[in-house]
Formats: structure tokens, C-alpha cells, sequence
């Protein structure tokens, strides 16, 4: 059962995560123990791992596998991404954020799959509601349709995988949900890739009141389809407000592509106070009576 009072304080963690190959599973589950084991030194409710950072278990091998073959194995894996990271939640007692990699499904499709793995041992699966040019020409990815918030002991959250950050009526959609921490894990190969996926997670910030931890993939990965560079400046975000104390916006970030992990405290009665008096109402002093208008 969550707590009926949900923290008005909530520490989060994001892991910048180095991309490189690895000899088994148990070589990743460690890394992973690792980090997840940090997050509950530090007392995190929250620790937000990258997009695809799963995909070096396709390195384990001695050849770059096509994308038939990468889909096969990474559904051999799947299972045992799921127990480690709800095992490691309950373990370390912190809500698991756990990347999100493309997965086949029963019909046949493959989405992109980001697992919440709460410390009560609950596990709530979001998909990527956008896949990009790359997923679907490479691995034959197709977006999903499952944009709901998820229900934490910290209160309403939201998962907005890398690409879906970018497109503001998914996000705004997700915050008239309720959630007031977007978690947004993601991949991009270079620094322009990663700007958008910034600016657009700021953006959004501002539009709905919220806070967003963006987490993401440094390194090489020459074996595997796709995945051969990354860059990565991951960040926890403010909206832009007094209130908030952040210079800029940003509550922390990490140094460019280096692996590391960063830590903020995101005070929700901040929120409610900058959503109800702050110094711009977005959420308040929208004009859907106008934008109604304007669809006839």
C-alpha cells in the first residue's frame, strides 16, 4: 500500500551511465547493483537510469548482431531485467527509473519499454509513444499508446522516454494527470541530439509546472546496431521561477559525457506554491475556450 501522504520532499537520483562492452549478465546486474545501492545510501525515493543503457548486453557476443537477431536477444533478456531491477528496488528501498529498451511483444511488435520498479515491489511498464526515424528503420520499433501517469508513494509521476519529451501535448497531457516529476531517460548520439532533448525537457518544465530528470548514455558501443556513439549532459530541472532558487533552471547537472551520478531534492509544496501564486500561472491561465475555437 502506497502512503495515503505522499512526501512533500522528494530526493532523486540520475545515473549517467558509461556505455561499454560487458562479459555476462551478471557483469551488467553489478554495474546496476552498484548504482541502485548508491540511491539508497543517499536516501533517494528516486534513482532514473538511460534509455538503451540494456543494449550492451548485445555486446556480449563476438559479432554485431542484425536487428532480428538483436530483438531475439534482448527478449531473452528481458525477464531477468525486470526481476533485477525490482529485486534491487525492494532491496535498496528507492523507485527504479530502469532506462527503457526495445522489447518484441507477444503480437509481434517491438516497442520501446521503460520499467518503473517500485520499492514495494509493484512494477509499471510505460512505453516510448513516438518512436524515432533511427528505432524504426534499425530495429523496426512503432510507438505505443499507454501515456498514463504512475502512481508512486511520492505521488503522481510520468515517464516521457527521450523523443516523447519533445512533444509538448504528450507531456501536458501527463501533467493535467496529475504528474509533477517527469522522468525522462534518453540517448542521443551527439551534442545536437542531446540539445533537444534538454530544451524541449526545459520547455517543458516551464509549460506545466514540473520537474524533469533527464538521464542519459555516454561512451562507444561499436558492436552493437545503432549504438555506436552517445553524449549525454543528464540534469535534474526546475521550472523557471523565484520560488525555485535554480540559477537557470537546473537544479544539477552532470559534467558532459563522463560517467557520474547527481542528486536534487525536488520540494513539491514549491510547486503547488509557484503553480497557484508563482510569478507565471502556465497551468492556471491556459485558453482552451480559445483553442476550441480555433479547431472549427
Amino acid at each position: 500500500m502506497n502512503d495515503p501522504t505522499p512526501k512533500e520532499r522528494v530526493r532523486t537520483m540520475a545515473v549517467q551511465w558509461r556505455m561499454q562492452a560487458c562479459a555476462s549478465f551478471e557483469d551488467f546486474a553489478a554495474r546496476v547493483g552498484y548504482y541502485a545501492g548508491v540511491a539508497g545510501d543517499y536516501g533517494c525515493d528516486f534513482v532514473c537510469f538511460p534509455e538503451f543503457m540494456a543494449l550492451e548486453l548485445l555486446a556480449i557476443g563476438p559479432r554485431r548482431l542484425d536487428a532480428g537477431e538483436a530483438m531475439q536477444a534482448l527478449a531473452a533478456h528481458a525477464g531477468a531485467i525486470d526481476r533485477l531491477f525490482s529485486e534491487l528496488a525492494c532491496q535498496h528501498r528507492v523507485n527504479l527509473i530502469g532506462g527503457a529498451f526495445p522489447r518484441a511483444l507477444a503480437d509481434g511488435s517491438v516497442r520501446n519499454l521503460a520499467g518503473c520498479y517500485h520499492r514495494d515491489g509493484r512494477i509499471d511498464h510505460r512505453s516510448k509513444i513516438h518512436a524515432t526515424p533511427s528505432e524504426r528503420e534499425a530495429w523496426g520499433v512503432v510507438g505505443g499508446d499507454d501515456a498514463a501517469v504512475i502512481d508512486s508513494d511520492c505521488g503522481p509521476v510520468a515517464i516521457a522516454i527521450c523523443y516523447d519529451s519533445e512533444f509538448p501535448e504528450l507531456v501536458r497531457h501527463l501533467a493535467l494527470a496529475g504528474a509533477a516529476i517527469l522522468f525522462v531517460p534518453f540517448c542521443t548520439d551527439e551534442r545536437q541530439g542531446y540539445l533537444r532533448v534538454r530544451h524541449c525537457s526545459a520547455a517543458r518544465c516551464i509549460e506545466n509546472q514540473m520537474y524533469a530528470v533527464l538521464a542519459g548514455t555516454v561512451g562507444h558501443l561499436p558492436r552493437v546496431l545503432n549504438m555506436d556513439i552517445q553524449y549525454a549532459q543528464s540534469c535534474i530541472l526546475t521550472p523557471c521561477d523565484h520560488v525555485f532558487f535554480a540559477r537557470d533552471g537546473i537544479a544539477v547537472e552532470a559534467a558532459p559525457d563522463s560517467e557520474c551520478v547527481v542528486f536534487a531534492d525536488l520540494d513539491l509544496a514549491r510547486l503547488r506554491q509557484a503553480r497557484e501564486r508563482g510569478t507565471v500561472r502556465n497551468l492556471a491561465d491556459r485558453r482552451p475556450d480559445v483553442y476550441e475555437l480555433w479547431r472549427r
